[in-house]
C-alpha cells in the first residue's frame, strides 16, 4: 500500500527506501515490545490468547507488502528471542523459534501480497488478515507435524494453543484492517 501511495506522490526511490526501512524498525521494535507488555500485564497465558508478536507483522504486511513485511516477520522472533536471551528469558523459547519465524513469514508474505489491493480498496485488508492468520497458523501446525520426532511439540498441543490464541486472532482480525484502512484514508487522502 504505502509503496503505491509513495509512487503516487512521486517520493524518489531513496527515500522510499528509508521510509520503508523506518517503519519496518519500528514495526521490528513494536514486535518485540508488546509481547513484554503482555507478559508483564497478564503473564504467559495473556501471551498465548492476545499473540501480540502477530500484531506488528500483519500491520507490517498490510502497509508494506511483502518483501519489506517478510523481513519484518523473519526479524521480529529472532531479535526479540536474541534481547530476551540476554535478560535470562527468551521470548520465543529457542525451541519454538524456528516456527516461530516460519508462522510469521507466512503471516508476512500472505498479508503482503494484498499490499496493491488493500491501495485500491481499504477493505481488503480483512481477507488479508484473516488469510494470513489461518495460512501462518497452518502453516505452523504443519510444521509440527512434520518435524513433530524432533520438536518438543506434539500436534496436540500447538492445536490447543491455536484455541487458546482465537481471541487475539479475532481481535486482530477486526483491528488490524481498521488501522490499515485508517491510515490508507488519511494517506490517500494526502493525495488529493
Amino acid at each position: 500500500m504505502l509503496e503505491s501511495i509513495m509512487t503516487q506522490k512521486h517520493i524518489a526511490a531513496q527515500r522510499k527506501i528509508t521510509l520503508k526501512a523506518v517503519l519496518s524498525v519500528g514495526l521490528i521494535a513494536l514486535a518485540v515490545l508488546l509481547p513484554q507488555i503482555v507478559h508483564i500485564a497478564l503473564g504467559q497465558p495473556g501471551g498465548v490468547q492476545l499473540l501480540p508478536m502477530y500484531l506488528p507483522v500483519l500491520i507490517g504486511g498490510c502497509l508494506l507488502g511483502w518483501k519489506w513485511a517478510l523481513a519484518v516477520g523473519v526479524l521480529s522472533p529472532i531479535i526479540s528471542f536474541a534481547i530476551t536471551s540476554m535478560m535470562g528469558t527468551p521470548m520465543p523459547p529457542l525451541p519454538r523459534l524456528p516456527f516461530m519465524i516460519a508462522e510469521l513469514a507466512v503471516f508476512a508474505l500472505v498479508s503482503g501480497l494484498f499490499s496493491k489491493k488493500i491501495y485500491q480498496n481499504g477493505l481488503w485488508a480483512f481477507p488479508a488478515v484473516i488469510l494470513a492468520q489461518l495460512c501462518g497458523r497452518a502453516a505452523f501446525l504443519g510444521l509440527v507435524a512434520i518435524f513433530q520426532g524432533i520438536a518438543p511439540f506434539t500436534v496436540e498441543m500447538i492445536w490447543s494453543q491455536i484455541c487458546a490464541g482465537w481471541i487475539g486472532l479475532l481481535i486482530q482480525a477486526i483491528a488490524v484492517p481498521l488501522l490499515v484502512i485508517a491510515l490508507r484514508a488519511a494517506l490517500v487522502k494526502e493525495n488529493d
